[in-house]
């Protein structure tokens, strides 16, 4: 029986995002899914600024912002007459320490395209009609153990590690038998659909909301189509009260009672399904060599669009960690540590997108309200980090007082500048220093590496046994990160300069002078600080780099793993 690395269950866009990291790494991955071929399905709106920061880590933002649209002005309706438009962005700008400072419209059949066509680059392609039905995990005289695979048809698989990114009905983790408590709002349903609309007859260039006391109808245009809309409503009801499911003419029925449109200008709709609010999670992430990630993990309520955007950041979390224990540098311990930080993540964002519901539904109650009370800084994913972890070397805050992973979340005690042990590493712009070419700080953390930076001639020390010790053979990169006043005469390759003091002020540096101790940064290959502190304690920043790279020297480099593409 062929073994592979990793087999991926379920090719939306966490497993998808999963087996791009994994493949560019070099590891031996299979995706399947039991669908005959790729639904064309519009369920998620598109991806959030942080998530964003993980596709262009990727290689694909470009692509994706090309396919897709900014997101739109909110025009919201009552008794079919506009009362109100909210423009949730109008006052966010990119900043130099993140450069998407908002989510983008773009149909979830795109985006999986996109991510395929990604995929498809490192030979890696999804095979459909493939539905789990058994696994059962083994040992064996290699690399000591492995999970067999069984499928409704076909031959049996076997891999080194399996992952459920199956959703919220996963067959992967009812087959662990792993429990999914939580509840489902039998009385909060919306049906939704794309549907085509007659051309001409609504704003493209708007998000059209009608909230009515005894119902309601949303319509957002889908980018890439000329007539084609996102319909979301409240469903249609029987004489008992009870929800009817979704029809063409249903649709029409509730366009033109909600609307100053006649149903017959709906011309088209399909995909059409029912929304129920699911609050659920399981109790672990992990069984052995089997791991959960996205909605086969956490469903949670649709408020603030951040369903599928949780799941894409776990399978960030969980690829890098994965690749380096396949690769023999870290002890297959550190899998434990995607669930010591992804489940309390996930746990916040059912609180988050729970108290986002209700505050929407309480919103819409009156004239003028509408989704845009589901947006918040929390939802950008951008404030989302790993204080509590072990992995947080250096961080000495007090377990009692160390903040939840939600942006705004903080310790008691009077912050230092910059960000903690744990946080996501802030972006900035900068200067290639042999070059002069414009980049910046998350390009130069592109790509499967483990990034260490250094501010400040102090920091050389610790930057050149870096360099020493693992010189490019173990998935750690080194970059000095020069002072637009110091003297970069003979700098090494990579190095880039600070030139407008972007960095310094993002990590809390300070601006370093000739004789300044300078400070160390060591980001993991998910864009989250491991270490931050003085240049001259190189010892954490050993201890650190040798608990994922294992010794440096003595760590052969995967001979498969490739760069992102950029």
């Amino acid at each position: 029986m062929s073994m592979t690395d990793v087999l991926i269950v379920g090719a939306g866009p966490t497993g998808l995002v999963l087996a791009c990291d994994l493949a560019r790494r070099g590891v031996a991955v299979r995706i399947v899914d039991r669908s005959p071929a790729p639904p064309r399905t519009s369920r998620a709106k598109g991806p959030n600024p942080r998530s964003l920061e993980i596709l262009d880590d990727l290689g694909v933002a470009e692509e994706v912002l090309a396919a897709g649209s900014a997101p739109l002005p909110m025009l919201k309706y009552r008794d079919r007459r506009p009362v109100a438009e909210a423009d949730p962005w109008a006052d966010s700008a990119p900043s130099p320490d993140a450069r998407y400072d908002r989510g983008w419209l773009i149909a979830q059949w795109r985006l999986e395209g996109i991510l395929r066509d990604r995929l498809a680059g490192y030979g890696v392609r999804v095979e459909p009609g493939r539905e789990v039905v058994g696994l059962a995990q083994g040992r064996d005289g290699g690399d000591g153990g492995h999970v067999d695979v069984t499928y409704a048809d076909g031959p049996a698989g076997r891999a080194r590690y399996v992952v459920g990114c199956d959703g919220a009905h996963s067959s992967v983790r009812k087959l662990l038998g792993i429990p999914f408590e939580g509840t489902t709002a039998e009385d909060q349903v919306m049906v939704c659909g794309d549907v085509d609309l007659a051309d001409g007859v609504l704003d493209r260039t708007r998000w059209h909301q009608w909230f009515d006391e005894d119902g309601a109808v949303m319509l957002c245009p889908i980018p890439g189509t000329r007539t084609g809309w996102w319909f979301q409503a409240g469903p249609e009801r029987d004489g008992r009260g009870r929800p009817l499911a979704p029809t063409a003419d249903g649709f029409r029925r509730l366009l033109a009672h909600h609307t100053a449109l006649p149903g017959r200008d709906l011309t088209r709709a399909e995909l059409l399904s029912t929304y129920r609010v699911n609050v659920r999670m399981a109790d672990r992430f992990r069984a052995g060599r089997v791991l959960l990630a996205g909605d086969a993990a956490h469903v949670h309520a649709i408020a603030g669009g951040l369903g599928m955007n949780t799941g894409i950041q776990d399978a960030f979390n969980l690829g890098w960690k994965l690749g380096l224990v396949l690769a023999g540098h870290a002890d297959a311990e550190l899998l434990d540590t995607y669930e010591e930080e992804r489940l309390p993540v996930a746990a916040r964002t059912l609180d988050l997108t729970s108290e986002r519901l209700r505050a929407t539904l309480e919103a819409i109650r009156r004239p003028g309200g509408g989704l845009d009370t589901a947006i918040t800084p929390d939802t950008t994913g951008l404030g989302v980090g790993y204080r509590w972890s072990s992995l947080a070397a250096g961080d000495r805050t007090p377990q009692a007082e160390r903040p939840g992973p939600h942006a705004g979340g903080r310790a008691q005690q009077p912050e230092q500048p910059g960000p903690h042990a744990g946080d996501r590493a802030p972006d900035a712009p900068c200067a290639d220093a042999a070059t002069g070419v414009r980049t910046r700080l998350h390009r130069v953390f592109a790509g499967p590496r483990t990034t260490v930076l250094g501010f400040g001639p102090g920091s050389a020390g610790v930057l050149r046994e870096t360099a020493d010790a693992y010189g490019g053979g173990a998935g750690v990169r080194v970059c000095r990160v020069y002072a637009a006043h110091e003297d970069r005469a003979g700098a090494e390759p990579g190095a880039v300069v600070d030139d407008a003091g972007h960095a310094s002020a993002a990590y809390g540096t300070g601006a370093s002078g000739d004789t300044g101790a300078g400070t160390v940064v060591v980001v993991r290959p998910d864009h989250h600080v491991g270490v931050l502190g003085p240049a001259d304690d190189a010892r954490s920043v050993r201890e650190y780099l040798r608990r994922l790279h294992g010794t440096g020297r003595s760590a052969e480099r995967s001979p498969g793993m490739v760069d992102a593409v950029r």
